[in-house]
């Protein structure tokens, strides 16, 4: 992810240091290309939904989209403010991301909700993974901002456990 003439033109000075910033940067793009990822098949579904929740489902996958969009400038322009390098392309997000695509014509509405349910599920999990790499290092802010990521993954997916239990 490094290129040593761009980062030394775009270096930021942290107190965190060169291996803070290297190992937090290397946990938290991942985290920036899945919620780039989850936006996109959220997005997809929502776009894609049929059936007899359709208004219900339709609004919950545009509110829940709309809160994982909010995450990724905030996760990138943290990599940024430890000097590090963030996402640059749709190609590396794909090379990052661990959310797998759908391209499929058609999901049901049930299975939507399903897939999303366990997409928000590992997340949630890989944030938890990088919050370690930011304890080790004292990132409290990186930290900070991944607890309340992790709070809000943790409701989506609660709400989408709770859509997918009532499913016709």
């Amino acid at each position: 992810m490094k290129n040593s003439t761009i980062s030394n033109k775009l270096a930021t000075p942290n107190a965190l240091g060169v291996k803070a910033e290297s190992a937090i940067s290397h946990a938290i793009n991942p985290l920036v290309a899945d919620a780039f990822a989850l936006y996109v098949k959220t997005k997809n579904f929502h776009w894609h939904l049929s059936g007899p929740h359709f208004r219900d489902y339709h609004v919950l996958f545009d509110e829940q989209a709309d809160q994982i969009f909010a995450m990724i400038d905030v996760l990138a322009e943290r990599v940024r403010k430890l000097g590090g390098l963030t996402i640059h392309s749709i190609g590396q997000i794909a090379q990052l991301q661990t959310i797998e695509d759908d391209n499929r014509d058609y999901v049901g509405a049930h299975e939507m909700v399903q897939v999303l349910f366990q997409d928000n599920q590992e997340l949630a999990q890989r944030m938890r993974e990088a919050h370690k790499v930011c304890e080790e290092h004292e990132d409290v802010a990186t930290t900070s901002i991944l607890e309340v990521f992790i709070d809000e993954t943790e409701r989506r997916a609660w709400f989408l456990f709770e859509t997918g239990v009532r499913a016709d």
